[in-house]
């Protein structure tokens, strides 16, 4: 066990200074490590929102302002289908409660009703428990000719959790092109949403971003009412928006988009070339640049309105048929809205409303107090364990706390080159794992004390140790990584962050306790050859 071939000790001697080099850049200041040579390391820890400040949003679904939506959406498919051949004749269709009810005129043709409504039920797919498909919508057809299309509970959780799962996918790809370091996005509950954005200086534009819905959608206006009436009339099929620069002139437009923001490929912001003005340029994809071709080619002279969130940005006519793909969205925009509104664009619309739950800011000054307060308890639990193992095992002691020093510097190091987060959770990881990685130590040199007292010669009794020390050594540790594999897994925020750093610290343990720390020992005893041991 203490012998080791020279290809061996070097490999061992190069993991240790890979990882010494890897942390060797979090010493020093961003400008500093940015002024070193190219080929030097540069890459830093990403130190979490406890430590460096930034922002803390949660996030929760608005429940009614989706289902109202929705069901005006249902609205306009259940009218789609009635008017299909043979037609249907209808009264009273509109948003009633949770639902949407229209009466029937021929209850004759209520077979024909539920063919039809039938697929707007929606299935959203199976039931965990009962292994049936959940339908958004429950439909029910009276005889007197009374149809309602209500949502169901099971519809409405269904989707609630759907929304989470497509808002968190949204808000990180927003995040990332905001440029913010390592964002945490996790779900709360069942329709809350946590944000966490370490770093960035300007939390209410992550605000903004985040809570925008930016559905884009481009509709033909109705030429046959006033633009700019106060509450002007509407026929069937059409919707009022007012505009986004001035709320007190509405637009009455088709109720059915001719595109939506799916439908674009890029968005960027750019100048105007004739005003010099700030605009958003899109590209719309191949299907969506025929469809808007072909409606503008017979629309010449008719104005379209660019709505976002039910707001109409711009309403222009249309000057000749826009064939090429592409086109550009002009509002009073700064160079930041627009870069803005580039974003959500490109990152894509929220499934539906977001509202604040909860909103706090962490200031860098809590940060420093945090990583001082951290460093002060690293130093005084690491000087603690050395001093111990100093004066329990002499030597031997020293050497377990060259490995502890080394393993520590190579949790780091991994840290580091991982890009993983660092927050306070995971210097508590930090600071247990000083304890464990010399517990190993002990059950080594306990080992090795037993084998001495039974007579075995010094270099005998250190080789048995190591030996025979090992087992229990790979139960303990694996025991533990499996605890910390199961925390990151059903853990969120910084119970993950404590999982990351402690499940590294248990892998750094058992290379510097049983490896790196039997090549010093190896090494000692070479260089002094002990005929007896002080333990």
């Amino acid at each position: 066990m203490l012998h080791f071939t020279r290809w061996k000790m070097i490999g061992i001697l190069a993991i240790v200074l890979v990882g010494l080099l890897a942390a060797v850049p979090n010493l020093f200041s961003k400008e500093t490590v940015d002024s070193w040579p190219s080929w030097v390391p540069k890459r830093q820890m990403v130190l979490g929102l406890d430590l460096q400040g930034g922002a803390y949003l949660l996030y929760e679904v608005d429940k009614q302002d989706y289902v109202q939506r929705r069901l005006r959406t249902l609205v306009s498919e259940i009218r789609k289908a009635m008017l299909q051949e043979p037609r249907i004749g209808y009264s009273g269709l509109g948003v009633q409660g949770q639902g949407v009810q229209l009466r029937v005129r021929d209850v004759s043709q209520l077979d024909l009703v539920r063919t039809r409504l039938e697929p707007l039920r929606n299935p959203l797919g199976n039931s965990l428990l009962g292994g049936t498909a959940i339908n958004e919508f429950d439909l029910t057809v009276g005889s007197d000719g009374l149809v309602q299309m209500t949502y169901s509970e099971a519809g409405l959780t269904q989707r609630i959790r759907q929304i989470v799962d497509q808002s968190i996918e949204v808000i990180a790809r927003r995040i990332d092109q905001l440029g913010t370091v390592e964002p945490s996005i996790t779900r709360q509950g069942q329709d809350r949403i946590l944000v966490e954005a370490p770093g960035l200086g300007d939390p209410e534009r992550l605000k903004s971003l985040v809570g925008q819905t930016a559905q884009l959608t481009f509709h033909l206006v109705d030429s046959s009412y006033q633009t700019g009436q106060t509450e002007p009339q509407r026929k069937p099929g059409t919707i009022v928006l007012p505009g986004q620069d001035n709320p007190n002139v509405n637009y009455v437009l088709d109720e059915t988009p001719l595109i939506t923001g799916e439908d674009l490929t890029d968005a960027q912001a750019t100048f105007d070339q004739r005003s010099n003005e700030p605009v958003v340029s899109f590209r719309l994809t191949t299907g969506g640049a025929q469809i808007f071709g072909d409606v503008t080619q017979k629309n010449v002279n008719r104005a379209f309105a660019i709505v976002l969130d039910d707001k109409v940005i711009s309403a222009p006519v249309i000057r000749e048929p826009i064939l090429g793909g592409s086109g550009q969205i002009s509002g009073s925009f700064s160079i930041q809205s627009a870069n803005d509104l580039a974003i959500l664009l490109r990152a894509g619309s929220l499934p539906a409303k977001l509202t604040i739950v909860e909103e706090r800011n962490v200031g860098p000054g809590l940060g420093a107090d945090s990583i001082r307060a951290g460093k002060i308890a690293a130093i005084i639990g690491t000087a603690a364990v050395c001093a111990f193992m100093i004066a329990t095992y002499g030597v031997l002691g020293w050497i377990a706390n060259i490995a502890v020093i080394v393993n520590v510097v190579m949790i780091f190091g991994i840290v580091t080159l991982l890009g993983a987060t660092l927050s306070l959770p995971g210097i508590a990881g930090v600071i247990i794992t000083v304890g464990t990685a010399v517990d190993s130590n002990v059950l080594i040199y306990e080992r090795i004390r037993e084998e001495y007292r039974s007579g075995r010669s010094a270099i005998a009794s250190i080789d048995a140790g190591f030996h025979r020390a090992l087992g229990t050594i790979l139960d303990a540790n694996v025991t533990t990584l499996i605890a910390a594999v199961v925390l990151f897994y059903l853990g969120s925020g910084p119970i993950r962050g404590f999982a990351v750093t402690h499940a590294i610290g248990v892998a750094t343990t058992m290379f510097t306790a049983f490896t790196f720390t039997r090549l010093l020992v190896a090494m000692w005893v070479r260089w002094r050859r002990p005929t007896k041991i002080s333990l």
